[in-house]
C-alpha cells in the first residue's frame, strides 16, 4: 500500500513472474474496513535469504507523511498506517543497503515524470561507461519494453511490473537483487516508475535519488512536487539539445530546485548529443570508487561509515 494514494502491491511481477512474498521477509498483512476496524493476519512465512534486518535505518526521503484521506478512517489512523508502511520499508531498504555495501555496489534510484527520457539516458550512459559493469532494475506498471532496451546495450536488466502500484519499494528491489546476482563493484541503476509523488517516500537502499527533469516539462516542477526534489541529491536537467526550440528558462528551473533543496547538484545533459554527459559519468565513477573503497577491511572503522559519507550531495 502506498502512503499517498493507497495503491496495492498484489499484482507485482519481476521478469514476468509473480513476486509473491516467498523469499526474504515476514509481512503481516492488514485489511482496513470502511468503518475503520482492522483485520490483521500473518502469512506465517518467516524467510531469510541473506537480507540483514537487524538495523532499522530511517532515511526520511520526503520527510512529511502524506496527508491522505480514506472514508471511515481518522487522520490519526491514517498516520499510523503510513508510519507502519514506511517503517517496514525502511528496514528492508537498510537490508538492501547493507547487502550492496558488502559488495561495493553504487546504487542510484532514478525518479521522474513519465517521458523525461530516463531510459534513453540510461542506454547512453551504459554505452559511454565502457568497461564499467552496470546493471539496471526497471520499474513500470506494465510491459518489459524498457528492460529490453537496456539489455540491447549488453547490460543485465530485470523488469519489475508494479501493476496498479505507482512506485517501487524496497521489498521489490530485494527480490530483483536476488535474481540479478550482481558481481562486486557493479554500478546499479534503478529506474523507478514515472511518478513525481509516491517514490519520494520510499527508500530502496540507494546511495542517491536522482531526479530527471526534462526541458520539455515546466520549470516549476520542483516547487509543484517539492518532496521529490527535496529527497534527491542530484537533478539531471535532460534534453538540453531541445532548448533552441523551446521557451524554457533554465535558470528558473534550477532556482526552483534549489529553493526546495539548496544542496541539490544540477547537471545539464543531453543523451542525444552527449552534452553534459562527461560530468554525469564522472559523478558515477566517483560514487562507484567510494562504494568500492567502503567494502575494504577497516575502511569504515573510524567515525562515519564511508558509504554514508558518499551519500551526501
Amino acid at each position: 500500500m502506498c502512503t499517498t494514494c493507497g495503491c496495492g502491491p498484489g499484482d507485482v511481477t519481476i521478469d514476468g513472474q509473480r513476486a509473491d512474498h516467498d523469499h526474504a521477509h515476514e509481512h503481516p498483512h492488514e485489511h482496513v474496513h470502511a468503518d475503520g476496524t482492522r483485520h490483521s493476519h500473518d502469512h506465517g512465512h518467516d524467510h531469510t535469504c541473506g537480507h540483514d534486518h537487524d538495523h532499522a535505518h530511517h532515511h526520511h526521503h520526503g520527510e512529511e507523511l502524506a496527508h491522505a484521506h480514506a472514508p471511515g478512517l481518522s487522520q490519526t489512523r491514517m498516520v499510523q498506517i503510513e508510519q507502519d508502511i514506511l517503517s517496514k520499508n525502511n528496514a528492508l531498504a537498510q537490508a538492501n543497503r547493507q547487502r550492496l555495501a558488502r559488495q561495493g555496489i553504487f546504487a542510484l534510484n532514478l525518479v521522474s515524470s513519465p517521458g523525461s527520457g530516463k531510459t534513453t539516458l540510461l542506454c547512453k550512459t551504459i554505452q559511454m561507461l565502457g568497461a564499467q559493469p552496470v546493471a539496471v532494475i526497471e520499474g513500470d506498471q506494465q510491459t518489459s519494453q524498457d528492460a529490453e532496451r537496456i539489455r540491447a546495450t549488453g547490460a543485465p536488466a530485470i523488469q519489475i511490473n508494479t501493476g496498479k502500484g505507482c512506485h517501487l519499494d524496497a521489498h521489490m528491489v530485494g527480490h530483483a537483487l536476488d535474481k540479478l546476482q550482481l558481481a562486486d563493484h557493479t554500478l546499479l541503476m534503478i529506474e523507478n516508475v514515472g511518478n513525481l509523488v509516491c517514490p519520494a517516500a520510499f527508500d530502496l537502499g540507494e546511495a542517491h535519488k536522482v531526479a530527471v527533469l526534462s526541458v520539455t516539462e515546466g520549470e516549476d516542477k520542483p516547487i509543484k512536487y517539492p518532496d521529490m526534489f527535496r529527497a534527491a541529491s542530484v537533478m539531471l536537467l535532460n534534453k538540453i539539445d531541445l532548448l533552441p526550440y523551446l521557451n524554457y528558462d533554465v535558470d528558473a528551473a534550477i532556482g526552483f530546485a534549489r529553493r526546495v533543496n539548496p544542496r541539490i547538484r544540477v547537471i545539464q545533459v543531453s543523451a542525444t548529443t552527449g552534452a553534459g554527459m562527461d560530468e554525469w559519468l564522472q559523478f558515477l565513477r566517483d560514487g562507484a570508487k567510494v562504494a568500492g573503497y567502503s567494502r575494504l577491511p577497516g575502511a569504515a572503522s573510524a567515525g562515519t561509515p564511508v558509504l554514508e559519507r558518499a551519500a551526501q550531495p
